[in-house]
Parts: C-alpha cells; structure tokens; sequence
C-alpha cells in the first residue's frame, strides 16, 4: 500500500479524498477509466462520462473530488476579452453539453469557459446511430451528430434556473452555439437564429453563430459571403436593440479556400461582429494512420482531433494576419497538449477550446494546459 495512504491519520474534512499526495491523484484516474470507455461505443462513453460527473457534481464528496483532482484556481490566469473576463483561457468546445446539463461539473474540472449547444429551435434526434466513431491511430473522432438536442426551450430554461441560482461556479463563462433546424430551408434560416439569440440572450454570455458543421445538409452554404453577411447584420441589428449587446462570434470550417478566407475576414469587418472561432470539424480525410478502408466504412462526417490541428492553426494564423489584432479569435482543432494550446495562441488565438483532446487525454488535460500557457 502506497505510503501516502495511513489509517492512523488524524481525519479532517475530507481528509480521505482531499490529500495532495493521494494514492489516486499520483495516478492519472482517466488512464485507468480509459480502457473500459472506449469497450463501449463512443456516444454510449460520453453519455455513461457525462452522467458521472454530473453525479459527481451533485454531492459534496464528488464535488472535493474534481476539485482537488482538476481544479484550475491555483494555475489560472484570468484573460479579458470581448469585454468578459474568461477565468482563464481554456474552453469546452460546443458539441459536448448540447443541452446545458453539465456546466457545474465543467466548472469543477477548471474550465474557464463553456460553449452549450448547438441548439435548434425545434428539438430534433439528429442523424442516426452509429454517428459517433473514434480512430485511435490518429486521435481523432468522426461525427455526423446532426444538432441533435432537446431545443431552444429546454435549453432556455436550464439556463435560466442556473443563473437564477446565482453566479456561475468559478466565474466560467457560458457560451451559446446556435443554430437552425435541418427542416428550415436555408432562405429562413436567419428566423431560426434570431429565435435562439432573442432566447438565450438573457442566459448566455457571447453568442457563436454555427454556420460551419458539415452534418446538416446545405448548411454550410450559409457561409457564402451574400447569406452570411444577411445573417450576421440582422443579428447585429437584434443584437444592438438590447441594453447591453453581447458578443457574437462566427464558427468557420476549415476547409475554406483562401478567397472564402478573405471573404470572411471583410464580413467580420463589415458586420462589426467580435470575431471568429477557428475551426469547426472537417471533410477531409487525407494523411489519416487509421486505415482507408475503416476510414471508408464510417461513411460521411466531420473530422476532429490531432488531424485538424495544422489545419486550424494555419487558418488561425492567416486569418489574424489578414484582420489585425483587434477581433477576437477562438482558437479549436487538435488541442491535446499544452504545447497545442500555445500554438494557436502563438498563431493568433486569444483563447482555446478542447473537446476531442478531452476524450484521449482526459480531465486532466485543461489544468496541464492552464499550468502552461
């Protein structure tokens, strides 16, 4: 039995799972759970994971537990942008907490911020199962989600319980990813988004308008420069009728081409908005380990994980040399290091986002980045 581990110590509050020098935080927990998730499928895993740490979340003991596991107050280093103050620079990409059920525990593994959604204003089931696949020899995961979530309502209201109980824990920030419905035609769209924005106005600190996932069909023509400069200024307009306007942020594929790179850069411009997350999950499948043939057989989906990070980081970079220092850029795609999170950072990102580096890397991985960067 490890020596940290003595029936004779003295309790004090806690003093089981709260010791500094524990048994379990010298061991990376996840490395244990690891292999056991990923016998399940992937979207099985992320349901039986989140569900545990909201359970977690809920007691005091599970509480001391991620806290004193990955909490981040003592390696965070608090950043103001957008005229928000991020408790530190490290978020939860949208896609994970669709529906706003875990942000307490998100808190507690030291996030600074975390983006909910992509909501719809309609619920919907989204595409069918299985759309969710790992490709361990590349770190990556293929997802043809489809927005599935509980709706604008559902939504609307957790939030609005949440803030009605008080600040939110740590101080993290909550985002709102919105989108429309796959039985809106793209002509209505704007009805759709400007829906979720009046909604979750009130809930939400910043606003990302996804205009960029590649799993419902003819979304991401609304990335041409006509339909997204329509959008982005009737938001603007909704958007500067309140007391206080919040920031909205553009998500952008990357696979844009340089001229559609330079159209974006001219609408964030234009529209005033405050600038871009930087990138959602791509079509393409070159220089994959993970066989073709498997790669085949998964079938249509956005890519994510360690095979986007060039990618990312090299639209990141374009992207801030083309706007200047003044928009703000989000910076996702293949973030599972610290030494990942410095790059975007290094290439124009004023903040970081994870959520496929998560699954591989485990919890652990937002204090290792905060302790770095």
């Amino acid at each position: 039995m490890p020596r940290s581990i003595q029936f004779n110590v003295r309790p004090t509050p806690f003093s089981t799972i709260a010791l500094k020098k524990s048994w379990f935080q010298q061991r990376n927990m996840y490395a244990l759970l690891k292999p056991l998730l990923f016998s399940f499928s992937p979207e099985k895993a992320h349901h039986y994971t989140v569900n545990l740490l909201r359970f977690a979340a809920s007691n005091p003991l599970g509480r001391a537990l991620l806290r004193s596991w990955y909490g981040t107050a003592s390696v965070s280093k608090p950043v103001e942008v957008m005229g928000l103050r991020f408790p530190n620079a490290v978020g939860l990409a949208a896609g994970f907490d669709k529906d706003g059920k875990y942000i307490d525990a998100m808190a507690l593994l030291g996030f600074g911020f975390v983006e909910v959604g992509t909501v719809t204003p309609l619920p919907q089931d989204g595409n069918p199962q299985p759309r969710l696949f790992r490709l361990p020899a590349d770190k990556a995961l293929i997802n043809r989600m489809g927005f599935n979530n509980e709706g604008l309502d559902a939504l609307a209201q957790r939030l609005k319980a949440l803030r009605q109980r008080g600040p939110v824990p740590g101080g993290m920030m909550i985002g709102g990813n919105i989108g429309k419905n796959k039985i809106t035609p793209n002509e209505d769209a704007y009805l759709d988004y400007l829906r979720c924005f009046d909604a979750l106005y009130p809930w939400v600190d910043y606003f990302v308008v996804n205009v960029s996932s590649p799993n419902t069909p003819n979304l991401r023509a609304l990335q041409d420069k006509a339909p997204l400069m329509q959008l982005l200024h009737l938001l603007q307009e909704s958007n500067r009728k309140q007391q206080v306007p919040k920031p909205i942020l553009l998500k952008i594929a990357p696979d844009l081409t340089v001229e559609q790179l330079d159209d974006i850069a001219e609408i964030v411009q234009e529209t005033g908005i405050a600038g871009l997350i930087a990138t959602n999950t791509t079509i393409n499948r070159a220089g994959l380990s993970t066989p073709e043939a498997a790669v085949t057989e998964i079938g249509a989906g956005g890519l994510s994980g360690a095979p986007v990070r060039a990618r990312s980081t090299e639209v990141i970079r374009y992207l801030r040399q083309k706007m200047g220092p003044n928009p703000v850029i989000i910076g996702v795609g293949g973030i599972d290091s610290p030494e990942a999170a410095r790059e975007k950072m290094e290439a124009g990102a004023n903040l970081v986002q994870v959520y496929s580096g998560m699954v591989y890397e485990g919890p652990g991985l937002i204090k290792r980045i905060c302790s770095r960067i």
